[in-house]
Parts: C-alpha cells; sequence; structure tokens
C-alpha cells in the first residue's frame, strides 16, 4: 500500500504558513499610490499626451530597477498619467532614453515576445484579490500585448479584447497613449481602488524596471507587489452589455491518400459575449471553428506518455484558471482540448466571474455532436473558488463527461458517464515567498473500484539567493479523467529540489550558482519505477545570455513495453530496468542583437544504448516589419540488435512579416522524418477593426522524399466584433 505521510506533512505545512503569513493587502499597496480623476475632455488616441488634462492628471515616476539588481532607481525612467471617463481607462506614458540608439523590437505582431522588445505594461488587479487581473502593454514600435492574469499574476496571452493604444517615438524618448474600455475588464463596482504596476523593459541599458518596487526573483507581473490606483469617486456598476463575434467561412479540403477530390464547404457560426455586471460574464459559442488557430509546433516524441499542448482558442480563456488550473502540469482533471477532438462542437456556455469580494465561480457546459466513428457527447465543468488569507484560496470542483448514442446505433460505444470531483488549497503567501498547493480528486465512472482517487501536495520557498521545493502526488491505478490530462497512474511521485544563486560584484555576470533535482516514482508496492537524478550549473550574463551546464543519473523499470524510438520497432519488455548517465549543455544568445540564437546538446546512455541529441533556434529580425525563425531538432539513437536505432531531424523554418499592426503573415514548414511527414501552413491575418478579423489559411502535408501529397486545405474565415 501507499504511505502518503509526507502529503499529510506537506498539507499542514501548507496551512501553518498560510496563517503565518495571512495579511489583507499587498506589500506596496499603502506606499506606492497614484490618484485618477475623472474628466470630460475627448481624448484622441495619438501618441502625442497634447491634451490639457494630461498636464494636470496625478503621475507615478521614480522607477525602481528588477533587472539586473532590484536596487536604486532606474537608468531609463518612465512617467505614467492616467484619468478616465464613463467608459474608458485613459493611461498616458512617457519612456526616457538614456542611451543613444534604435530601440531594439521584434515585429508589429500582437503579443510579442516580452524580452526581445522594448516595451511598457500596465498590470492591473481589478478584484483587489493580489490574484486576478489583467495585462495591456506596447512595444516600442507600437504592437499590443494583451493578456488575462491568474494565479498570482501569470499572463495568458491568448485572450485578446478590444482597446486602443498609439506610440510616437522621437531621439530622446517613446510615448503611448491607451484607452482601455471599462467593458473589457471586470470588477467589482463600487470599488475607489485598484492595485495597480507599471513596468518597463529597455533593452539598450538591458534594464527591467517597475513603479512598485519587485524582488528580482519575481516577475513584474506579480500581483502581490502592486501600488494602488485610487478613483475619485467609487466605480459604477452596470447593467447587462453583450458583444456578438459571427463569422463565415469558406473552405475546401482534398484528401489524396484517399484518391478524394476537392470537398468545398460553407460555414458559419457565432461568438457572443454577456457582460451580465461589471465582475460576471457569460460567454457563448454556437457552432465554432477553430482552422485560423496556429498549428502546434512539433516536436520529436522520445516519451512513454502521451505530450501536452496547450489551449489556444478564445472560448475557453477568460477565467480559464478555474478550469484549466486544476490539478496541476502532469495531473489535469480538466483539460479543454479533449473537447471537439474527436466530433464537431454544436454550441456552448461559459458562466464566469466574481461574486463580492471573496468568491469566484465557472460554470461550462459544452455539447459535441455525433459522427461515424463517436457518439455525441456533453461536458460540464464547474468550480467555486473562495479566497482566504491574504491571496490564498480553495477551490471545488466538478467535472462530467455525459455520451449520448442517440442514433442508438449498435457499432459505437453506448451511453455513459466519466466525472471527477476533488477540492484544492492554493497558497500564497503576502510576500509570494511560499507557494504551494495541495487537493484531493476523486474519480467515478460506471464499473469504478478500487483506488480511484489522486492526491498531490507541493510547497516552495523562493528568495533573490535560494528556491526550495517539494512535489508530491499519489493517484490510484483505478483512477480515471477521460477529459483531462492525466501522463500515468498508479504512482506515487516523490520530487525535491533546491537551487541556488551567487551576484557577484561582476560587471559582466548577473548570477550564476548550482542546483540539484530529484524525481522518483514507485508503484503501489513503494518500489521505484522511475528515477531521475540532476545536477546543474547556470550562468547569466548581463546581456541575457545563459550557460547551463548538467549531469543526470536514470533510472527506469517499464511497465509497459515501450520502443524508445516510437516508430513501431521491437519494444523492451514490461518489468525491464535500465540506468544510464547523461550530460548536457546548453547556451541562449544575447537576445537583443537582430541575430540571436538557442543551441544545446545532450549525449549519454539512453535505455539499453546511448543517445546523442542536439537542438538550435536560431532568429533573425528585420526591425520592425519581421523575423526569420528556424528551430531544429537532431536525435540519434544507437541500441543493440534486434531493437530499432534511429536518426530523427526535425527542422521547423517560420517566416513571420508584420506588414503593419494589422496585417500579418506567417509562412511554417515543419520537416518531421519520425512521421514521415512534411507540413505546411500558410496564415494571413488582417485585423481590420478591433478583434474582427480575415484569415486566409492553407495547410498542406506531403511525404517528403518525393513531395506527394497526403492531404491539403484552404480556409478562408471572415469574423466581426459588434457591441
Amino acid at each position: 500500500m501507499f504511505k502518503p505521510a509526507l502529503l499529510l506533512s506537506t498539507a499542514i505545512l501548507l496551512c501553518s504558513n498560510a496563517i503565518l503569513f495571512s495579511q489583507s493587502r499587498g506589500i506596496n499597496r499603502d506606499k506606492y499610490q497614484v490618484n485618477i480623476n475623472e474628466t470630460k475632455e475627448v481624448i484622441t488616441i495619438d501618441g502625442l499626451l497634447d491634451e490639457p488634462v494630461w498636464q494636470t492628471a496625478d503621475k507615478a515616476t521614480h522607477f525602481q530597477r528588477v533587472l539586473p539588481t532590484d536596487t536604486g532607481f532606474a537608468i531609463a525612467q518612465t512617467e505614467v498619467k492616467v484619468t478616465y471617463n464613463e467608459t474608458t481607462l485613459y493611461v498616458g506614458i512617457v519612456c526616457y532614453d538614456s542611451l543613444p540608439g534604435r530601440r531594439p523590437v521584434e515585429s508589429l505582431r500582437r503579443d510579442f515576445n516580452f524580452l526581445k522588445n522594448d516595451n511598457f505594461i500596465v498590470f492591473i488587479d481589478t478584484y483587489n484579490d493580489q490574484t486576478n487581473g489583467f495585462a495591456f502593454g506596447v512595444s516600442a514600435a507600437g504592437a499590443q500585448w494583451d493578456g488575462v492574469q491568474a494565479n498570482g499574476g501569470t499572463v495568458n496571452l491568448d485572450w485578446d479584447i478590444k482597446w486602443r493604444s498609439a506610440v510616437k517615438n522621437y531621439k530622446d524618448r517613446w510615448v503611448a497613449e491607451f484607452a482601455i474600455p471599462f467593458r473589457s475588464m471586470r470588477y467589482n463596482g463600487g470599488d475607489k481602488e485598484w492595485g495597480i504596476n507599471f513596468s518597463r523593459l529597455d533593452l539598450k541599458t538591458n534594464e527591467k524596471s517597475s513603479w512598485a518596487p519587485m524582488p528580482r526573483q519575481f516577475a513584474t507581473a506579480t500581483l502581490a507587489f502592486t501600488g494602488s490606483l485610487i478613483w475619485d469617486k467609487p466605480l459604477a456598476t452596470s447593467g447587462p452589455r453583450f458583444s456578438v463575434i459571427p463569422y463565415v467561412l469558406a473552405q475546401t479540403t482534398q484528401n489524396k491518400q484517399a484518391d478524394e477530390g476537392f470537398k468545398p464547404k460553407v460555414n458559419g457560426g457565432l461568438d457572443a459575449k454577456v457582460i451580465l455586471s461589471t465582475s460576471m460574464n457569460l460567454d457563448l459559442t454556437v457552432n465554432p471553428d477553430y482552422s485560423q488557430v496556429e498549428v502546434d509546433r512539433q516536436v520529436t516524441n522520445l516519451d512513454r506518455f502521451e505530450l501536452f499542448f496547450p489551449e489556444k482558442r478564445q472560448f475557453y480563456l477568460e477565467n480559464s484558471d478555474l478550469f484549466a488550473k486544476l490539478g496541476n502540469d502532469n495531473l489535469r482533471p480538466f483539460f479543454s482540448r479533449r473537447i471537439g477532438l474527436e466530433s464537431s462542437v454544436i454550441g456552448g456556455a461559459r458562466l464566469s466571474g466574481k461574486i463580492g469580494n471573496n468568491w469566484r465561480i465557472g460554470i461550462m457546459d459544452i455539447q459535441t455532436a455525433q459522427n461515424d466513428t463517436v457518439v455525441a457527447g456533453n461536458f460540464t465543468v464547474a468550480a467555486v473558488q473562495r479566497q482566504v488569507f491574504s491571496h490564498s484560496n480553495i477551490t471545488a470542483f466538478l467535472v462530467n463527461k455525459q455520451t449520448m448514442n442517440l442514433d442508438n446505433d449498435v457499432s459505437l460505444p453506448g451511453n455513459g458517464y466519466n466525472r471527477i470531483g476533488g477540492v484544492e488549497f492554493n497558497l500564497a503567501s503576502a510576500d509570494n515567498r511560499w507557494l504551494g498547493k495541495t487537493f484531493y480528486h476523486q474519480s467515478f465512472y460506471p464499473g469504478a473500484t478500487g483506488n480511484a482517487a489522486a492526491l498531490s501536495g507541493n510547497i516552495a520557498y523562493t528568495t533573490q539567493y535560494l528556491n526550495v521545493f517539494l512535489n508530491q502526488s499519489l493517484v490510484g491505478s483505478n483512477y480515471n479523467a477521460l477529459v483531462g490530462y492525466i501522463r500515468r497512474k498508479g504512482y506515487y511521485e516523490l520530487n525535491p529540489g533546491i537551487q541556488y544563486k551567487f551576484y557577484p560584484a561582476s560587471s559582466k555576470i548577473a548570477d550564476h550558482g548550482p542546483a540539484l533535482k530529484l524525481d522518483m516514482f514507485f508503484d503501489p508496492l513503494m518500489n521505484v519505477t522511475d528515477r531521475e537524478t540532476q545536477l546543474l550549473y547556470q550562468v547569466e550574463w548581463m546581456n541575457k545570455s545563459i550557460l547551463v551546464v548538467d549531469a543526470k543519473e536514470d533510472f527506469i523499470k517499464l511497465l509497459a513495453p515501450f520502443d524508445p524510438t516510437n516508430t513501431g520497432g521491437t519494444p523492451f519488455a514490461t518489468n525491464e530496468k535500465f540506468s544510464w548517465k547523461e550530460a548536457g549543455i546548453s547556451f541562449t544568445s544575447d537576445i537583443r542583437k537582430p541575430l540571436n540564437f538557442l543551441i544545446s546538446s545532450r549525449y549519454g546512455g539512453y535505455y539499453d544504448g546511448n543517445r546523442l541529441q542536439f537542438n538550435g533556434e536560431l532568429y533573425y529580425r528585420v526591425q520592425p516589419y519581421g523575423s526569420l525563425a528556424i528551430v531544429s531538432s537532431y536525435n540519434k539513437l544507437s541500441m543493440p540488435a534486434p531493437y530499432k536505432s534511429a536518426e530523427f531531424i526535425l527542422i521547423g523554418p517560420r517566416v513571420d512579416f508584420t506588414f503593419t499592426d494589422k496585417i500579418f503573415f506567417t509562412s511554417l514548414v515543419q520537416y518531421n522524418n519520425q512521421i514521415n511527414n512534411l507540413n505546411l501552413n500558410l496564415r494571413f491575418q488582417w485585423r481590420f477593426a478591433p478583434v474582427s478579423d480575415l484569415f486566409i489559411v492553407y495547410t498542406e502535408n506531403a511525404f517528403p522524399g518525393n513531395y506527394v501529397i497526403k492531404n491539403r486545405g484552404l480556409v478562408l474565415k471572415l469574423s466581426y466584433w459588434f457591441n
């Protein structure tokens, strides 16, 4: 039997630290405050800040360094002013330059790479819970960056919303102006204060700074360190408002492997967003189509378990942490990409938001269609969350998949259900040094017997010098989550680690230090089935170049037959045991340069043979109109007879053109000899109005040797956002 004593001790530690560090307000909220007053002036969003209100508005100044050190004022200073009217929050920004020369930007694409662009971002804690919020930013070239924040500050950039911005560049500064509609955010009506922080990245000085000070071990998005935005009067509540986003689509597809001709199709559907109140939102979708979503980046799969790819579809994103962040990375009771995977989505609804100061709810229901191979399915997720202490929370949830054989087709599976219920506690201390989570999940399905539960507990302590963590999971052999992402079942996992950083007085090296990590899996009888021990050393330079060297020792006892090439070769047998050692090195160059790269290599044992691995990423930007990238991977597996040796090559060149901040073209080619495929994806996007797009997408898969096409498709999709 399992002996989860460490799980219990972790839970006790979580609770004791939550109580120890409980605090009602953020660390900076009383000391760093900026006042905002209503204006009746008409503000033109042109980046000029020439309206009279900008001359009298309160401003946030004296930005402080976050990186490379978190002491002292920033060399490149920033000033931020704020005002508002009945419908819109306005932000005026002046980013001063301390060094001459061109400001590095990668392209004009929305949601740019934060580290590769001079940028300014505002992070807003609208609920004052130091947990959920919104982020809006621009690059020095004027590209927009927006996302919804959860779990204390993590930003999901796949979320897009209507707002306006403009940027003007001068020799000694660049100026930005934001207009963010209140309807684009969720908040509690009647509040007189929001949490807010401003972040600036100046790549010429290699300096990140913020208005409210931030310890360098944390991202500037961390909401626990926001200052205060003080309104001149309580924010008004509002009645229901709604937006409708219909689309029309024309496409043609061809499966040449089946000797089929082109199959044209015309389709349509819509999404709707109903704002029930300033803090509650209802999302609706009817006959959705996701053909415009960017294709997943392929990887060489040498794993025994399923790979994870993140959700990018807009319908699932707002307040997505209530659903997508249940469990942990490898133990998710709900994974929205399971929906619509085997059959099309007919429609769905999501109700999510905040009730009062401490409660959040999320309810989602999706219906999929029946086809020749899959019965119809209904997917329901419900979650309720209660904030406790400073910015910790407790969540209870239920996930349900109900299958329905609507046609009583005897060739298809009949009716059935799979359900997961659970409760979770998320810890975040007031100073964010203690972070952790513990949860209990129980699965229910016809014929469920034995241990059908999953438990987990983890805790981490982080300072600028030290990071110590302990993760544990206990998963029953009969735990079954059909709508989740569960890499394996029937195990107990123990995963501790420690990392230490030195900060030398050197003018070139920012920090360096060692780390030690251990990851162990045990079967139900507490026999070790997997063990990975890793010792690494990392050096980071002031110019953001990073060198990492590591050594690993692995042990695996196979629980099922496994071909390490994943190509159908002779598998190793169940219960075979393997031990090996390997070493690796990686280097990331100065990403401020127009030409930058990441290279890594590993060599050592691999099951009963050995493996040589090279990975490379090369980037070149043609500022500001686009970038070229090549991502490649090479794996050589050498195995003794009768097992299969193999060489795997994956090459993915990508060309990204941004003709303006509204017209984009992306070309992605992916050659993968592991699956004998050459994939071509051409994607044109014209954002002719805010969050309203014309997409033209061409996709093709072919055999790489003789370039015989397997299948291809052309899609034209037009959508428009009506308020």
